[in-house]
């Protein structure tokens, strides 16, 4: 057999290191959002497929007998397209998704579906510290107005693009005591994540409660229709009975 682990999380990197030495053949796939990623302990390709049927040929020319999609929890194109390839391909398909963040006593959360519904909670002239990332950047766009702080791990390539808006470069982790110095520093009046889960990610929430920042929580895309495991102890069992 030869699995294909869709990389891309934290979880990924430690389903990886969990297959070594197991007599499970692995290949892991990046697919290139982070230019300098943290290398995988398993033989590891990098950019894109070129699309569903790139994919599909892919899968047949490499051989491979399952998928283990641990990607990002919002990377849903990327998700739905691998899901519905493999159960058309009768190809054994297991969805990694980590367990959400759930309120705490004392954080100030307000649910939001989309990041251009972010504007309708900001006060025109507030600083609003983004960490979603730059790929979906373009939908704060009505923001404009605003002081808006993007948190990426690499520099960027082009101009933020819209008036008001700056980058801040920086790899994880953050402890938190560096979190609520950098948001006192800033000023941050808001904050969006996404809801992506996982312990590493959740140090900006706690400072955010700490200090009494409100945070705009973006909800997950809805998985596929497909198996789905929420431990890393899970999907290298699940890999192994492959």
């Amino acid at each position: 057999m030869t699995l294909l682990l869709l990389a891309g999380s934290g979880d990924a990197k430690r389903i990886a290191w969990g297959l070594v030495d197991t007599g499970v053949e692995v290949v892991a796939s990046l697919a290139g959002a982070t230019r300098d990623p943290d290398p995988l302990p398993v033989p590891t390709r990098h950019g894109g497929f070129g699309g569903a049927d790139g994919f599909r040929a892919y899968l047949n020319e490499a051989g491979i007998t399952a998928v283990l999609d641990a990607t990002h929890p919002f990377a849903a194109d990327i998700t739905a397209r691998t899901a519905q390839i493999c159960h058309a391909d009768g190809i054994p398909y297991l969805y990694h998704l980590r367990p959400p963040w759930f309120a705490q006593a004392g954080d100030n959360w307000t649910a939001i579906d989309r990041e251009e519904q972010a504007a309708s909670h900001v006060t025109p002239g507030q600083t609003v510290f983004l960490g979603t990332g730059r790929q979906t950047l373009d939908r704060f766009r009505n923001l404009e107005g605003c002081r808006v702080i993007c948190r990426q791990i690499d520099p960027p390539t082009a101009p933020f693009p819209f008036e008001g808006g700056e980058f801040l470069i920086g790899r994880p982790p953050f402890p938190v005591a560096q979190e609520k110095e950098l948001f006192e520093a800033l000023g941050v009046d808001w904050i969006v994540v996404k809801n992506a889960g996982g312990a590493a990610s959740r140090t900006k929430l706690t400072a955010a409660r700490e200090l009494g920042i409100p945070v705009l929580m973006i909800r997950r895309p809805p998985p596929p229709k497909a198996q789905i495991v929420d431990t890393v102890a899970d999907a290298i069992a699940w890999a192994r009975s492959q």
